[in-house]
């Protein structure tokens, strides 16, 4: 059920930037991530572990350094700027907002590929699920779409379904590149 957003949260900037190989989007920034100020900050969310775990970065890095994955040819965004505790909260306009905007920035920067960082992130922005994670036959303008399971904590049962996804996304879309 949508709540309010909640005030007073700064919403992140886009990390993103022409040349890219890949980008994440996720549904909206947590309220940790607002407060700390970068992605993917909540203490038990597994991205960062994830990235480094599969070789799309070279070393673990901290959400503070959220602003070096571009040097390994990797951007950050969110369907919604707005950061709520659940993304059940973000009234349904917002989403839809949302779309339009995430498909204007990736035909604008036309990263090699996008990453939807949750089954319900790829179904909020399509309007149907995927049949399953991995390479989509979907493109945003010449962009190839990926999706994994949530590195939300709310999913931690997943972790293995996660270790092979992000196996996979690297595979798919090649090791680091250098910083």
């Amino acid at each position: 059920m949508p709540r309010p957003p909640l005030p007073g949260l700064p919403e992140l900037p886009d990390l993103l930037e022409p040349g890219l190989r890949l980008v994440f989007v996720g549904y909206n920034p947590s309220v940790p991530a607002a407060r700390i100020g970068h992605y993917y900050a909540g203490k038990q969310n597994h991205f960062y572990p994830l990235l480094a775990a599969s070789g799309l970065t070279p070393r673990l890095l901290m959400p503070e350094e959220d602003g070096e994955l571009a040097g390994y040819g990797i951007g950050l965004t969110d369907l919604c700027k707005t950061p709520t505790a659940q993304a059940a909260h973000l009234p349904p306009g917002m989403l839809r907002a949302g779309r339009d905007a995430l498909r204007t920035k990736i035909e604008r920067f036309e990263p090699a590929w996008v990453c939807f960082n949750g089954l319900g992130v790829f179904k909020a922005f399509w309007g149907y699920a995927p049949a399953a994670t991995g390479p989509q036959p979907e493109t945003i303008g010449t962009t190839r779409v990926f999706v994994v399971p949530s590195t939300s904590p709310a999913n931690n049962g997943l972790m293995a379904e996660r270790e092979a996804a992000f196996r996979l996304l690297a595979e798919t879309v090649g090791p680091a590149t250098t910083a």
